[in-house]
C-alpha cells in the first residue's frame, strides 16, 4: 500500500485523538477517524491521486491532507500538539483509559505516565475517586501491564511494511528479511535484514529519512532506530554464505541449537558462514543445501520453533504446508453497507482480480447497533449480489453475514433467515470480560447453532490494545470439532486471530479453519499472507483449510 496514505492517515488519527482530548465534539472526532480509515484503505496513492476522490473526505480534511503532503504536518495538528501535555497523551495509550479520565488524572493528581498511574493505583491513592471503581482500576492495571508487555513489539503488519520500505530504499545484489518476521510471528521486536552488497550500502542506509537514531555503525552491521521506534539491523554477508546466513539469522534460537548439535555429532561445524568439516565447506550458498547435508527435509521458516519439526524433517515427515496460492477465496469481507469503505462492486472486482474462485460478502448483522443494519438492507444486498454474479461467471459470489454472538450464545437472526445466507460467520463483538465458564458456554452455544459455519476472530484480541477473552479453548474446540464449525484465522495483522498455538490445539481436536482477510477496504485483501503465515506456523495443510477447497466441496461443508 502507498506509504503516503499510511502516514497521512496516522496524522489524521492523531489529530482526532488530540481533538477528543481537548473536548472536541464527538461527531467531528468520528468524521476524522472515518476519513483516516478511508485514506488508509484507498487503493491509490494520495500523493499522486486527488485526496478529494477518497470517500468521506470533504474540503476541510482535503486541505489538511494537502498541507500534510507538502510538509509532513498541518497547522491544526501542530496547534493541538502544543496544547495537549505529553503526559496526557502518554496516559491515553493505556487500553480502556478514555480522554476525560486522562485529563482528570493529569490535572488533579499530576499523573503523567502509565508507570505513574500504576503506582497511584497500587498505593491506593485513587481509591474512592468518582468514576474509578475497583473494577475500573483493576482493568487499568491490566491495561498498563499489557502496554508494558507490548513495549517495543509491534504487530507483523507494521514490521512487514517497514521491512519492505527499508529493502526498497537500498541498492543490493540480494536483500531479504530474516528473524522472527521471516518466521511470521504475530509480534516482532526488531527487524533483521541481510544483504549481498558493497559496504557503501551502510552509508546509504544511515542516510535514509526513516532513521531516527544510529545505535551502532560498522562495515558489516549497522543498527538503527526508525522514526516509529523499531530497531532495524542491516548485515552485509558474502554471496557464497547467503544460505548459511539466512538459516542462522532466521532462527529461532532453539531450532538453531538443535541443528547445530546434529552438525557437532557428525564432527562438523555450522555457523552463519556455512557448514564445515574442518576447513572444507560442505554447504553454504543455499539453506536447502544445508538441511540436505544434515540429512533432513528443508524446514520452512514458520515451522522453525523447535516444536517437533527437526525430528519430523529427519524422518521425512514434514507436512506440505498451505501456501497463499492455495487460497481459492475469502469468506469474511465487508462493504460500505456497514463499516467497510468500498462499495460491493469494488470489493467484488478486487476479489476477482486476485483470481478467486469464490468470494463471500459478510457485512455485519443488526445486533451491532452502530452499523445500522436491517434485514431489508441485507435482502437488498442479496439481490445486488445476484445481479453482480452475471458479471463474474468464473467466480461464485456468496452472500453471507457476520453475526454477533450475544452473551448467552445466541445470534442476531432466527434459523429461517440464517438458512437463506450462503455462509454465516459468527463473532464476539462485546462483553469481553465475562468469566471463563460463561465465555466458554457462549462459544459452545454458537458452535451448536446449525447455521453458524465459522467462528470469526475467536479470541477477539487486538494486539497491544485488547487481550484475548478468557475461555476454556480445549472445550470450545472439542465442540467445534463435534459440530463441524470452522475456526477463523483472521489475517488482519492487529488481530492475527486465532494465534498459532491455539490453531495447533484446535487442529488436534479435528477442527477445520478458514483463512479470511476480514477486509474493510480493498488493500486489506492482501493481508491474507499474514493469515497463511499463522497457518504455516501451526503446520496446516490444504486439507485443514476450507477456503483452499474446490467450490463443490466448500458448499458441501457449508451445507447449503
Amino acid at each position: 500500500m502507498a506509504r503516503a496514505n499510511d502516514d497521512a492517515a496516522a496524522a489524521l488519527t492523531e489529530y482526532a485523538e488530540l481533538f477528543a482530548l481537548t473536548g472536541g465534539d464527538a461527531f467531528r472526532v468520528r468524521s476524522y477517524q472515518k476519513a483516516a480509515k478511508a485514506i488508509a484503505g484507498f487503493p491509490e496513492d494520495i500523493s499522486v491521486a486527488d485526496v478529494r476522490g477518497v470517500p468521506g473526505v470533504g474540503e476541510a480534511i482535503a486541505k489538511k491532507m494537502e498541507e500534510f503532503l507538502q510538509r509532513g504536518s498541518f497547522r491544526q495538528l501542530d496547534d493541538l500538539r502544543g496544547r495537549v501535555p505529553e503526559g496526557v497523551r502518554r496516559l491515553t495509550r493505556v487500553p480502556t483509559l478514555g480522554p476525560k479520565t486522562a485529563i482528570m488524572l493529569f490535572e488533579d493528581y499530576g499523573i503523567d505516565s502509565p508507570a505513574a498511574l500504576g503506582e497511584a493505583i497500587t498505593s491506593g491513592r485513587l481509591d474512592g475517586v468518582k468514576g474509578l471503581g475497583p473494577k475500573t482500576l483493576a482493568n487499568l492495571l491490566k491495561g498498563i501491564e499489557q502496554l508494558e508487555q507490548s513495549g517495543r513489539r509491534v504487530h507483523i503488519g507494521v514490521a512487514m511494511s517497514l521491512a519492505e520500505q527499508v529493502m526498497t530504499s537500498l541498492k543490493a545484489e540480494r536483500i531479504a528479511y530474516a528473524g522472527s518476521l521471516r518466521r511470521m510471528k504475530d509480534t516482532i521486536g526488531d527487524i533483521d535484514i541481510l544483504a549481498v552488497a558493497p559496504e557503501s550500502i551502510m552509508t546509504e542506509f544511515r542516510a535514509q529519512p526513516y532513521v531516527a537514531e544510529i545505535i551502532a555503525a560498522g562495515d558489516k552491521k549497522t543498527s538503527i532506530r526508525t522514526t516509529s521506534g523499531l530497531q532495524v539491523d542491516l548485515r552485509v554477508v558474502p554471496a557464497e554464505s547467503w544460505g548459511a546466513a539466512m538459516q542462522y539469522f532466521t532462527g529461532s534460537k532453539e531450532h538453531n541449537v538443535a541443528i547445530r548439535e546434529m552438525a557437532v555429532k557428525k564432527g562438523w561445524k555450522l555457523s552463519e558462514y556455512g557448514l564445515f568439516e574442518g576447513e572444507r565447506v560442505i554447504a553454504s550458498e543455499s539453506e536447502e543445501d544445508i538441511y540436505a547435508a544434515l540429512g533432513m527435509q528443508f524446514v520452512p521458516p514458520p515451522m522453525r520453533e523447535d516444536g517437533g519439526e527437526v525430528k519430523a524433517a529427519l524422518r521425512g515427515e514434514l507436512p506440505t504446508l498451505v501456501q497463499l496460492a492455495d487460497l481459492k477465496g475469502d469468506l469474511h469481507t465487508h462493504t460500505n453497507l456497514t463499516d467497510g469503505i468500498a462499495s460491493l462492486e469494488d470489493m467484488v472486482a478486487a476479489g476477482h482480480a486476485r483470481g478467486y474462485v469464490y468470494y463471500a460478502v459478510t457485512d455485519h448483522a443488526p445486533d451491532l447497533a452502530m452499523q445500522r443494519m436491517t434485514l431489508d438492507k441485507a435482502l437488498e444486498q442479496r439481490q445486488q449480489v445476484a445481479d453482480l454474479q452475471q458479471k463474474y461467471p468464473d467466480m461464485r459470489l456468496l452472500h453471507g453475514t457476520e453475526l454477533n454472538i450475544a452473551p448467552d450464545g445466541s445470534v442476531d437472526w432466527p434459523g429461517e433467515i440464517l438458512r437463506e445466507f450462503d455462509v454465516c460467520v459468527a463473532s464476539v463483538h462485546s462483553h469481553f470480560s465475562m468469566s471463563r465458564d460463561e465465555m466458554t458456554r457462549r462459544f459452545i452455544a454458537a458452535c451448536e447453532n446449525p447455521y453458524v459455519d465459522i467462528i470469526g476472530h475467536p479470541t477477539t484480541r487486538k494486539i497491544g490494545k485488547r487481550p484475548q477473552v478468557d475461555a476454556d479453548w480445549e472445550a470450545v474446540f472439542r465442540a467445534a470439532g463435534r459440530t463441524g464449525t470452522a475456526m477463523e484465522i483472521d489475517s488482519f495483522p492487529d488481530r492475527s486471530d486465532l494465534p498459532a498455538d491455539l490453531v495447533r490445539l484446535a487442529k488436534h481436536h479435528g477442527v477445520k479453519f478458514s483463512i479470511d482477510s476480514d477486509s474493510h477496504a480493498i488493500p486489506h485483501l492482501t493481508n491474507q499472507r499474514f493469515g497463511v503465515g499463522i497457518a504455516q506456523r501451526a503446520w496446516l495443510t490444504t486439507e485443514d483449510v476450507i477456503n483452499t477447497w474446490p467450490l463443490e466441496r466448500l458448499l458441501a461443508f457449508l451445507g447449503r
